[in-house]
C-alpha cells in the first residue's frame, strides 16, 4: 500500500464499539496518508475519535473494516516486534513510571528489549536526556520532584529512545504554561528537522497547531473531512472548523505569523 513516502496510510477505516442496540460507531470509512517529514495534527470535537486513531496507529486497536498500515506493514503486525522501535508515544500526561528515576524512565524500552548491555543503555539513556534539553544531574531525580515541562522533555526522550522514525504526540503542550509551551514546540521542531521525523499529533492548542503543523486534519462526522495547512483549512465551511479556527482564540492565534517549516529529511 501507498509508496516509499507514505508513513501511515489509512483507508476505509470503520471503528465500532459494541455490538447490536449497543453499538456505537466512532469511524466510517476514514481515509487518511501521512507522507514522510510531515508534522500532522488531527483535530476534532470529543468524541471524535482522535485517540482511537492513535491506537490503531500503535496497533493496539484492531479495525473493525479497512486498513491500517504504518512503515509498509499492517499496525496490528507492530505490537509483535517491539512497535517502539517504529513508533514512539508521547502520552498527554507524560506517563512516567512514578517509581523509577528519570534516567530509567528513558531507558526502560531499550533495557526492556535486553539486546544490549548496561553500560550501553545508560549512555544511549544519557545522550537522549542531553537531546531534549535536559542536564546530566537530572538523571537521577523522580517524576515527583520535576516540573510539568520537564516531565514532557522527560516523556519525549523515552518516546525517542528506539530512534523511531514516527513520532506519536497527545495533547503534547497540554497543562503546560504559555513559556514552557513555545520552549516545548521550538524542541520539537528543532528534533523533527534534526531527527527527520514524521509526527502525528492530536492539540487542542491553536497556538501549538499552528507554530508546529505543516498540515490539519480535521475529525468531523466520522470521517476525515478536508486537510491541509493550517489556514487552508480554517477556510472549509464545517460548523466545527468555524468554532474552533474562526472563534476569538483561533483568530488570535492565526494572527501570529506563521513558523518557518523545518526542512523534511528523507530516511
Amino acid at each position: 500500500m501507498g509508496d516509499a513516502q507514505t508513513v501511515v496510510d489509512i483507508r476505509g477505516l470503520a471503528t465500532v464499539f459494541g455490538k447490536g442496540d449497543a453499538a456505537f460507531t466512532v469511524h466510517d470509512d476514514l481515509q487518511l496518508a501521512v507522507q514522510r517529514g510531515e508534522i500532522l495534527s488531527l483535530v476534532g470535537g470529543s468524541g471524535t475519535g482522535k485517540t482511537v486513531l492513535l491506537r490503531h496507529i500503535l496497533g493496539l486497536t484492531r479495525p473493525t473494516r479497512g486498513s491500517v498500515t504504518v512503515l509498509g506493514r499492517p499496525a496490528t503486525e507492530l505490537g509483535g516486534d517491539g512497535a517502539s522501535s517504529r513508533v514512539g508515544m508521547l502520552f498527554q500526561q507524560g506517563a512516567l513510571f512514578s517509581a523509577f528515576s528519570v534516567l530509567d524512565n528513558i531507558a526502560f524500552a531499550l533495557r526492556e528489549l535486553g539486546t544490549l548491555p548496561p553500560v550501553l543503555v545508560r549512555d544511549a539513556a544519557m545522550v537522549k536526556l542531553r537531546l531534549v534539553g535536559l542536564k546530566p544531574e537530572h538523571a537521577t531525580r523522580m517524576p515527583a520532584d520535576l516540573s510539568g515541562g520537564m516531565i514532557k522533555r522527560v516523556a519525549l526522550a523515552r518516546a525517542l529512545i528506539m530512534d523511531p522514525p514516527l513520532l506519536l504526540l497527545d495533547e503534547p503542550t497540554a497543562g503546560l504554561d504559555p513559556n514552557s509551551s513555545d520552549e516545548f514546540c521550538a524542541l520539537l521542531r528543532e528534533l523533527h528537522a534534526a531527527l527527520g521525523l514524521t509526527v502525528i499529533m492530536v492539540t487542542h492548542d491553536l497556538d501549538t497547531l499552528y507554530d508546529l503543523s505543516t498540515r490539519v486534519a480535521v475529525l468531523a462526522d466520522r470521517r476525515v473531512i478536508t486537510s491541509g495547512p493550517p489556514r487552508q483549512v480554517a477556510q472549509f465551511e464545517h460548523p466545527f472548523i468555524h468554532h474552533f479556527f474562526l472563534g476569538e482564540r483561533g483568530r488570535r492565534a492565526m494572527a501570529q505569523p506563521p513558523a518557518a517549516a523545518a526542512p523534511t529529511q528523507e530516511a
